[in-house]
C-alpha cells in the first residue's frame, strides 16, 4: 500500500484523506477484550511517538473499528499493520475483516480495501450511501493492478457504505 499512495496521487490525482481504519468483528471473551486493549495500548504509544492519532468505536452494524489519522501515509500503513499483527499474535486474526485506506479528489471518495480473508485488495468508490461509481473502481483497478495484489473475483468486492454522503465507511 505504501507505493499505492504515490500512484494514487501522481497518476490519478487522488489525495490521501489522512485516515485509514481497521475493521474487525467482536467476540465476547476476556481474552479478546485484552487483545483489543493491547492494540489500543500500542496505538497510544504511536500517538505519543509519531503523532498518529487514533480512535476506537463500534458501528451500527456491530463491527468495531480502529481509525488512525496522520498526514503521512506511511504512518497510516505502519499503524494498521502493527495493529493487525497484534490481533494475529494474540490469536484473533480470524476476527480481522478489512483494512481500509481512504483517498479523495474534489468530487469523489475512493478506498482501497484489504480483505484479510481473501488476502487481496479491491477498490471501492461510493456515490452517496448506496451506489457505487463502478467506472472509478475499474480505473483504479487498471492503474494499480501491477502494484497491489488485487482481488480477481469482483463478487468479493464488498461495499463498506458510509453512513452519510461524503462520510467514510468507519464514521
Amino acid at each position: 500500500m505504501s507505493t499505492a499512495y504515490l500512484t494514487m496521487e501522481a497518476d490519478l490525482r487522488y489525495d490521501n484523506t489522512g485516515e485509514a481504519a481497521l475493521c474487525f468483528s467482536d467476540v465476547d471473551s476476556t481474552a479478546f477484550r485484552d487483545a483489543v486493549d493491547s492494540v489500543a495500548g500500542i496505538l497510544e504509544i504511536g500517538e505519543t511517538e509519531s503523532g498518529t492519532g487514533f480512535e476506537h468505536h463500534a458501528d451500527d452494524h456491530g463491527y468495531r473499528w480502529f481509525v488512525v489519522s496522520h498526514d503521512d501515509p506511511e504512518q497510516l500503513v505502519s499503524s494498521l499493520h502493527i495493529a493487525a499483527d497484534e490481533f494475529i499474535e494474540q490469536g484473533f486474526g480470524s476476527r480481522l475483516l478489512a483494512a481500509v485506506f481512504g483517498f479523495e479528489t474534489s468530487d469523489q471518495r475512493a478506498y482501497w480495501i484489504y480483505s484479510f480473508r481473501r488476502g487481496a485488495y479491491y477498490p471501492f468508490a461510493p456515490n452517496g450511501t448506496s451506489d457505487r461509481n463502478q467506472q472509478a473502481e475499474i480505473k483504479l483497478r487498471s492503474v494499480l493492478e501491477g502494484e497491489l495484489a488485487i482481488e480477481d473475483d469482483e463478487s468479493y468486492w464488498y461495499p463498506l457504505w458510509p453512513d452519510r454522503p461524503g462520510g467514510h465507511p468507519w464514521s
